[in-house]
């Protein structure tokens, strides 16, 4: 084989299965193990110096609260650090008053349930003598009953007259007292040192965030983003504002449920009612598992202090209507999706950091995995933490349905099919998405990873999805019908007759052939182009590429047509549109003949010309206008050209007989 029959070889290969490095990896692509070693660093070090890095962590995002309430202060004309100062008195003091309120709570609740244990023994005996014979009922009575005693004991046990104490007290008197309230001093500061210089960190840090925070902001972006101001000033932006956002919309509807909550239960009689809404307040920042718990201690009380029943199911009742209103009214209105994150990552993010930092890290987990999306957003070497973490979809709805089309489910294109229709036409779904997924099905198939049994699939799927958007296609027709009888008066081609593309001429009493040129995708994208023209009124005949291909199946097209759509996915098919356009022309030459050449930006290229076609679109629109157009068919020619085939091995006796 000579160079030039290898070079001829590559051509024709090239231009039958398309350009293949548009598909090829490059080999100088960046690899992702840096990124992948960085970030298993981050976590060895966010692990091993939590001690440090929690504090800084909480003051970061305590900043990210309090910048706006700042801002404002200084807005108003007081001076920057009087207003510093202000916003972090008034914050910290809220925090404390809080958490003595709780404190105060927790212990009166701790003193009255010792009062508590004969109801909860007599309910669990109660539900032993109904019927459930069950070994757990008796293991919750005898755990009850032996915790009950041990409070007893360990309450008369103080004052209880015996003998075989009084020797042992003089002993430790004598032996402990020279050291005993050292040690009383050190076991009661001791654990306090450690929160409270943590408190005492966090506030003073946060108090230079606030006063240095624009200084802070233009270090960072000289060390991260100083080649790119433009995307790094937008991603500290969005990120201070995500969180901030997210903190504040986040106590506004946790205070909208703890308020009533605390009013709920006070006035069904549950003692601490405040207690359990600031709690409530509290818990809600824990994604998932924080609700739980603050629905969990109230039914608690209420099942050991009422004798009966009814305390639980009001109690029950209090956080149902709750949770109904927070979820469906609250949080939509107030809360939204704000924070970009997806469910699942908000799960697993709760997970990593309660694994990381503890319940502290539980608490963070949202804000600071709204930072790690905004990171994966605006830095290319983490971009798939916006793809795990993020709440936007990661495939455009045109890859999403091919993904659906090669999958062979039509339940779930369906869906997504309907959510677009919520808001746009189907003419809008047909021409953005589908005929777009198609392109990307034909782009596959030439490039050869595309079956001939999944190119059956692909084409069985969307019939299918076709086939269960025909309600949503009926309902349209009588939109348009509708709107054609208000209309009547006026003309119902395109308004003004300006050819304005937002709407399609009334196909009524019109007749059109719609088929595929050449495989199961184009018969695919024929079907969804026959349904448009349905909508408009118009009855379609729907045929596939293999019903023509000779003279005798040329009968399928109705007598009375007005137009004869062929349908092509493959943009370089201009030469076999060509052919079939011809063909249909010779037979039936009183129809209007063309072709569509599907194309996903119809603005990159014009239409090719294809001879004796009456028409040829590129788009949905363009396709249905010239469909239902009422110009006139072309004239042809006689069949010279087919004469002349069917004679092609003769070509010299021919031209001698026709005196050429």
């Amino acid at each position: 084989m000579s160079s030039s029959d290898a070079k001829i070889t590559e051509a024709e290969l090239e231009n039958d299965l398309g350009p293949r490095r548009v598909y090829s990896t490059s080999p100088s692509a960046p690899s992702r193990m840096p990124a992948f070693a960085s970030v298993l660093a981050v976590i060895a070090i966010l692990y091993f110096g939590k001690e440090v890095l929690l504090p800084l962590a909480i003051a970061v995002l305590l900043t990210f609260a309090l910048a706006p309430i700042s801002s404002r202060l200084r807005k108003l004309g007081m001076p920057r650090i009087p207003a510093v100062i202000v916003t972090v008195v008034i914050a910290f003091l809220v925090l404390v008053l809080f958490g003595l309120v709780v404190a105060g709570h927790v212990a009166e609740v701790a003193q009255n349930l010792p009062a508590y244990q004969g109801n909860i023994i007599a309910k669990i005996r109660s539900l032993q003598e109904s019927g459930t014979d069950s070994g757990i009922v008796r293991r919750l009575t005898s755990v009850v009953e032996s915790v009950g005693r041990e409070l007893s004991n360990a309450e008369q046990r103080p004052g209880a007259p015996g003998t075989g104490s009084r020797p042992r007290e003089p002993v430790l008197v004598e032996i402990f007292a020279p050291s005993r309230p050292i040690e009383t001093l050190t076991s009661l500061i001791g654990p306090l040192l450690g929160p409270i210089a943590s408190l005492g960190l966090i506030i003073v840090v946060v108090i230079f965030m606030l006063l240095e925070r624009e200084e802070l902001r233009d270090r960072f972006i000289r060390l991260v983003g100083y080649g790119d101001l433009h995307r790094t000033t937008e991603a500290i932006q969005e990120a201070g504002s995500r969180v901030a956002r997210y903190l504040l919309m986040q106590l506004v509807v946790n205070c909208a449920y703890g308020v009533p909550l605390a009013l709920g239960l006070w006035a069904v009689g549950i003692p601490n009612p405040a207690l359990w809404g600031m709690l409530a307040i509290v818990l809600r920042f824990v994604p998932y598992i924080g609700p739980v718990i603050a629905t969990v201690l109230p039914l608690f009380l209420a099942f050991a202090v009422d004798p009966g029943w009814s305390l639980v199911l009001w109690v029950g009742a209090i956080f149902l209507v709750l949770e109904l209103t927070s979820n469906n009214v609250i949080e939509p209105w107030l809360y939204g999706s704000r924070t970009g994150l997806s469910p699942l990552a908000i799960i697993v993010a709760a997970i990593f950091w309660a694994w990381l930092w503890g319940p502290v890290g539980l608490v963070l987990s949202t804000p600071l995995t709204v930072c790690l999306a905004v990171l994966g957003r605006y830095v290319p070497q983490f971009e798939f933490l916006e793809v795990v973490f993020g709440s936007d979809p990661v495939l455009d709805p045109k890859e999403r349905l091919y993904q659906r089309l090669l999958a062979g489910d039509p339940d779930e294109a369906t869906d997504y099919a309907e959510e677009f229709l919520e808001e746009d036409y189907l003419e809008d779904y047909y021409g953005k998405v589908a005929i777009p997924a198609l392109l990307l099905a034909e782009k596959d198939r030439r490039r050869g990873v595309l079956t001939a049994e999944q190119m059956e699939q692909v084409f069985g799927t969307a019939i299918t999805l076709v086939s269960n958007l025909a309600e949503i296609a009926q309902e349209e027709e009588q939109e348009e019908e509708e709107e054609q009888k208000e209309a009547a008066g006026r003309p119902s081609h395109p308004k003004e007759g300006n050819g304005d593309e937002s709407e399609l001429p009334d196909g009524r009493g019109k007749t059109v052939f719609c088929v595929g040129g050449r495989g199961p995708l184009d018969d695919a994208s024929a079907a969804m182009l026959a349904q448009i023209l349905q909508v408009q009124g118009a009855e379609v005949v729907a045929a596939r590429h293999s019903d023509i291909p000779n003279r005798r199946a040329m009968s399928l097209v109705p007598k009375q047509s007005n137009a004869i759509v062929v349908c092509f996915l493959n943009e370089d098919s201009t030469r076999h549109a060509t052919i079939l356009v011809r063909r249909f022309k010779r037979i039936y030459p009183a129809i209007r003949v063309g072709a569509v050449l599907w194309v996903e930006n119809q603005k990159e290229r014009q239409p090719p010309a294809l001879g004796e076609a009456d028409f040829v679109a590129t788009t949905l629109t363009s396709a249905a206008r010239e469909a239902l157009a009422d110009a006139p068919p072309s004239l042809v020619t006689t069949a010279r050209k087919i004469r002349t085939r069917r004679s092609s091995n003769k070509t010299g006796i021919a031209a001698a007989r026709s005196g050429i």
